[in-house]
């Protein structure tokens, strides 16, 4: 799916840009990433408020296969066909999705970060000479 596409489907819920990622491309309205496309098909970000409609509709979680071969589970979920034809529908999943953006980003902003400590200094010392 080229980035025209994905502006036309977005087109009712408002301006969209689009930056390449891992063979893929990220959706994103302002610095927020709310949308995934990959292999021609386009992912939501979900949590757990918002997981449930997608689960209710059939839908499925965008997974990436690791170098082990276990495929990881993301926090995208594909987007009902139905929304890729009605922009109106298109609007109501791609708000629910920057809204998750939005919690998620909230909720990483008030996480305590850990103090990080400068590293042990370690006396060099020359190497004896060979003899």
């Amino acid at each position: 799916m080229d980035a025209e596409a994905i502006r036309d489907i977005f087109r009712s819920f408002g301006p969209v840009h689009i930056r390449r990622m891992f063979g893929g491309k990220g959706i994103y309205q302002g610095e927020l990433m709310f949308a995934l496309e990959a292999g021609g098909e386009l992912y939501l970000k979900v949590d757990e408020e918002s997981v449930g409609t997608f689960q209710e509709l059939g839908s499925r979680p965008f997974t990436v296969e690791m170098k082990n071969g276990q495929a990881t589970l993301t926090s995208y979920w594909l987007m009902p066909e139905s929304a890729l034809d009605d922009p109106d529908e298109a609007r109501e999943f791609a708000t629910m999705a920057l809204g998750t953006a939005r919690r998620v980003k909230a909720r990483k902003g008030t996480k305590a970060t850990p103090s990080r400590k400068a590293p042990k200094k370690t006396r060099k010392t020359a190497p004896e000479p060979v003899t």
